[in-house]
């Protein structure tokens, strides 16, 4: 599951790069205290070991017009590991669903719905539920405001030495 060894360098080339993916390599070398060449390598070696998966753009969706976000919990009705995992399949085919975490606690799962307005979600909720998802019983929480998003992860806080 863990790959090799990261260092202290290795952690700050993965953080700036998850900050700006569209860094050239000459200032990430700059920005992590090595040559252009050696710091090319280490990309090089993160990407081909999985630490890095792949480089995009963060669009802003309130460029894009009105959109709503909800968070739904939601609880199956059986619990074998084969209704926990036709469950995953088949939600990770719905684009609607950006984010789906099997959580421990009072549900199965927290989901992070987008969709155009209440309708829309819900008209998605009703087909899960019509189409046997497996789903016993769903709470939706609808995002009023997001004062903040953060696309990074706090890496050398939780990985540095």
């Amino acid at each position: 599951m863990f790959g090799p060894k990261l260092d202290r360098i290795d952690l700050k080339i993965l953080a700036k790069l998850q900050q700006s993916g569209r860094i050239t390599n000459v200032e990430l070398s700059d920005a992590v205290g090595l040559s252009p060449s050696p710091c090319l390598t280490r990309v090089k070696r993160l990407e081909s070991a999985g630490y890095i998966t792949g480089y995009g753009a963060h669009i802003n969706l309130n460029k894009l017009g009105e959109f709503l976000t909800v968070f739904t919990e939601v609880t199956l009705s059986e619990h074998r590991r084969g209704d926990f995992s036709r469950f995953e399949m088949r939600i990770a085919k719905l684009d609607e669903v950006v984010e789906c975490h099997l959580v421990s606690g009072g549900y199965d799962y927290l989901l992070k719905f987008v969709a155009r307005g209440v309708a829309h979600y819900q008209a998605i909720i009703e087909e899960m539920l019509e189409s046997d998802y497996g789903i016993e019983k769903y709470f939706s929480y609808v995002v009023i405001k997001s004062p903040f998003i953060k696309h990074h992860f706090p890496i050398q806080n939780l990985f540095g030495e």
